[in-house]
């Protein structure tokens, strides 16, 4: 697809509903980003930060609402754009995560005739014939189409050996829905390839093709039954983990017919408790299971939100464990290529032996820092987060001083700002997953501790990656014997960077000049948009008086900038 037409308004023609959604999401994004470059970008370059930093809470809170209600009212991908924020744990703030993760329970269902018209309508023949009872009331309803119970006729049950179905069926008009969507996503992305803040850490209209490509993947039930039994093959062997079966002959590209596994929800820690089944025990074996589908398997569920997962009570004596896993909802999967798996297991392995320099090592190889980025500040910065914070479980984190872990991200910070960072675009489902399984171990035990789960697995991996742990010892004393040999590393990469010209000398003379230079332009800007906003008030003060007194009052601001804002500086 050529760039043009990424940013391209869709057609139009026979929709006014099409315009209206397209230029709802688009304007949408538009004020936000507006807001967001004048708060975070424009204000501390005129030295005004501490008017962000406090207002910061509030405009993401006030954010989160307006996109909720945008989302719930827009449905189709706005709701799997909520999804996806809710999960950001790492990156987004608690104001945007917590306002975003009811999205998935909050889609209204479409009316049981049309979802009737569009599954008779595919299947070829009327639903009766083809159950002998169908719920007209949706077990679930998401953003791209809803469940019902139903059960299998007499001779398609003795047929399949499956009776209890569930009739999967997309929302009817999805398809066009999700090209305005993808349409308005474009042109966010195109607006996000300006802002280098953004561009230079992340190829934004490539990671929305790649959302496109899963958006797209979504709607073609038939892909998602292929890819249930492709995962269900991957756990066979596994007594830990259950599919449901396909009913291949009652399954199109927009209705899918399966085995009706309904369990327990997995973070239903009330009905596992009365189910004699200990929720702490749930946490670590959901953890290395999803563990195995990143770095074993390199097949993965992309979206194992809590209703997407059941755990499923068994039989005494059926197996060694009192209850299985049962996942659904196979239409959002990743894939890891095999060089990417490598490098994940690298990074996992270091950071469960808490290798600050192997960990960064790890990022570098899997694509997340250019290789032109020196990563001597990022190294440091990692061995001091790992002596520090390394091992705590969330429990245990949540006790230390806010104040710390503040100090230290202002530090880290400038680490990051300072480094040319990029997202892989096959990292995006990648950190949903991870995100995603966070947070559903974390609300079956919140004590639990990621690290118990990811020591014992990185264990297992270093012995599968290097044959046993002998062999890992030969391999560092060899490399002890070539440290001595050479001339140590350090010096080694110091003599390259004089060769290169690279080496960096701290002036603290010179600093200082360059801070009173910084604060001299940051004065002339402020006196510059001093006068902007004078002047805009003023021609506006006839036509909107309120308006203008307020910008001409507000103009004070930059005014006492330019005129004190660098006596602070030494």
């Amino acid at each position: 697809m050529s760039s043009a037409s990424l940013d391209r308004e869709p057609s139009t023609s026979g929709a006014g509903d099409t315009r209206t959604r397209y230029r709802r999401i688009v304007r949408f994004a538009g004020w936000n980003l507006a807001v967001t470059w004048f708060f975070e970008l424009l204000l501390p370059r005129i030295g005004l930060a501490k008017i962000a930093e406090r207002t910061r809470s509030k405009r993401m809170l006030r954010f989160a609402q307006r996109f909720r209600v945008l989302a719930v009212d827009l449905g189709g991908l706005m709701i799997k754009v909520g999804q996806f924020l809710s999960s950001r744990l790492d990156v987004l703030p608690p104001e945007i995560t917590k306002e975003l993760e009811g999205l998935q329970d909050e889609v209204p269902a479409v009316p049981f005739p049309e979802i009737r018209t569009l599954a008779e309508a595919e299947l070829g023949t009327t639903l009766r014939e083809v159950f002998t009872t169908l719920a007209k009331t949706p077990v679930a309803a998401a953003s791209l189409g809803q469940a019902h119970r139903a059960y299998l006729g007499p001779l398609a049950e003795a047929d399949t050996g499956l009776g209890a179905v569930v009739l999967k069926v997309q929302r009817p008009g999805i398809d066009e829905i999700i090209d305005i969507d993808l349409a308005a996503l474009r042109r966010v992305a195109g607006w996000l390839t300006h802002v280098r803040l953004v561009s230079d850490r992340v190829d934004a209209r490539a990671l929305v093709e790649e959302f496109a490509q899963t958006s797209l993947d979504e709607i073609d039930y038939l892909k998602e039954a292929t890819n249930s039994e492709r995962f269900a093959a991957n756990f066979a062997e596994d007594d830990r983990v259950s599919v449901p079966g396909i009913v291949w002959e009652r399954t199109t590209r927009r209705v899918l017919t399966l085995e009706d596994v309904t369990a327990i929800k997995i973070t239903d820690t009330k009905a596992l408790l009365e189910a004699g089944i200990d929720p702490k025990e749930v946490a670590p074996v959901f953890a290395s299971v999803m563990f195995d589908q990143l770095f074993t398997h390199g097949f993965f569920h992309a979206d194992p939100h809590p209703g997407n997962i059941f755990v499923t009570p068994l039989p005494d004596g059926e197996s060694g464990a009192p209850w299985k896993l049962t996942f659904i909802d196979f239409g959002m999967m990743g894939e890891v290529p095999a060089s990417t798996r490598k490098s994940l297991r690298q990074l996992l392995i270091a950071t469960a032996s808490r290798d600050g320099k192997a960990l960064v090592a790890g990022i570098r190889d899997v694509g997340v820092l250019l290789p032109s980025a020196d990563t001597t500040e990022l190294e440091r910065a990692m061995v001091q987060l790992f002596a520090r914070f390394g091992g705590m479980g969330f429990a245990e984190l949540r006790e230390v001083d806010p104040r710390e872990f503040r100090d230290f991200g202002r530090q880290f910070a400038d680490v990051v700002r300072a480094l040319p960072f990029q997202l892989p675009e096959n990292f995006l489902l990648i950190i949903r997953a991870m995100s995603l399984t966070s947070g559903v171990c974390s609300a079956l035990d919140p004590a639990f501790n990621l690290w118990d789960s990811v020591e014992p697995y990185a264990a297992q991996l270093i012995k599968d990656e290097r044959g046993n742990v002998v062999q890992d010892v030969a391999k560092q004393a060899l490399a002890a014997v070539g440290l001595a040999v050479r001339l140590p590393k350090r010096l080694d990469s110091l003599i390259t960077n004089f060769d290169e010209g690279t080496v960096s000398v701290t002036t603290p003379g010179v600093e200082r000049r360059l801070s009173r230079l910084e604060g001299t332009a940051r004065q002339l800007l402020a006196a510059i948009l001093f006068g902007v906003v004078l002047i805009a008030g003023a021609v506006l003060y006839g036509s909107a008086p309120v308006l203008g007194t307020a910008l001409m009052v507000g103009s004070i601001v930059p005014l006492a900038v330019a005129l004190f804002g660098t006596r602070r500086l030494p």
